[in-house]
């Protein structure tokens, strides 16, 4: 198995929380699994890990390496990197980030690397999410949610993937909305507009509890779909 970019068709669907999930399937599959978290913002926590994403990453692969190599980036403000670096006066090295996750490649059989946001997310004027998921090589998984809307805003995201030339694994429907979409009828839509198989569906859970993610991707044996 390759590492894994993580992304979503919009912010909020749960990426952090399959993340969490996929990342103790694999260590209870006995895979070294390492992550990383590029670029997070926000307002920092006030012990342990400035993002709390990240300290929920760690806490899960069970890892110990650095904070500055599992994000490089964190910013004070909830907003894009590309905004909060323009607000704060700060300067983005995109080398820095692809020589972190280098680093933690090879420390690592795998790495799950969750993005920030959707895939258009900016990081410098001209320079996206997308453009940094090719620049790292890595194929994606797409989370998406299940309110109305869900449909555009995942083929839109999957447009742009297939324009970056950005290759995706499979769709992890997350029930974010219980008013909204079925997940099955929005499975099958999303699968017959897109071609994208639908590796995972995930139920509301309360409090997004994660050991209960984890058993149902082990359930749906989602490790042999990557």
């Amino acid at each position: 198995m390759k590492s894994i970019f993580i992304t979503g068709a919009d912010t909020g669907i749960g990426k952090t929380v399959f993340t969490c999930a996929l990342t103790s399937t694999l260590k209870s599959s006995g895979v070294d699994v390492g992550v990383m978290k590029p670029f997070a913002t926000g307002i920092p926590q006030k012990n342990g890990f400035k993002s709390e994403d990240v300290e929920l990453l760690v806490h899960h692969s069970g890892v110990n390496d650095p904070e500055s190599l599992i994000n490089p980036y964190f910013f004070p403000i909830p907003t894009s990197p590309y905004r909060a670096a323009k607000k704060l006066g700060k300067t983005i090295d995109v080398d820095l980030v692809l020589s972190s996750y280098e680093k933690l490649q090879a420390n690592h059989d795998v790495v799950l690397v969750e993005g920030i946001g959707g895939i258009l997310v900016p990081i410098l004027r001209d320079y996206f999410v997308a453009d940094l998921i090719k620049d790292l090589n890595l194929d994606v998984l797409m989370v998406t949610g299940t309110k109305m809307g869900s449909v555009n805003h995942t083929l839109l995201a999957l447009n742009l993937c297939k324009k970056y030339g950005i290759n995706v694994l499979g769709l992890i429907i997350n029930q974010t909305d219980t008013e909204g979409y079925v997940m099955q009828e929005l499975e099958e839509d999303l699968v017959s507009l897109s071609g994208i198989d639908v590796i995972c569906k995930i139920p509301n859970i309360q409090n997004g509890n994660i050991m209960t993610i984890s058993q149902i991707l082990q359930k749906d044996s989602v490790l042999s779909k990557l």
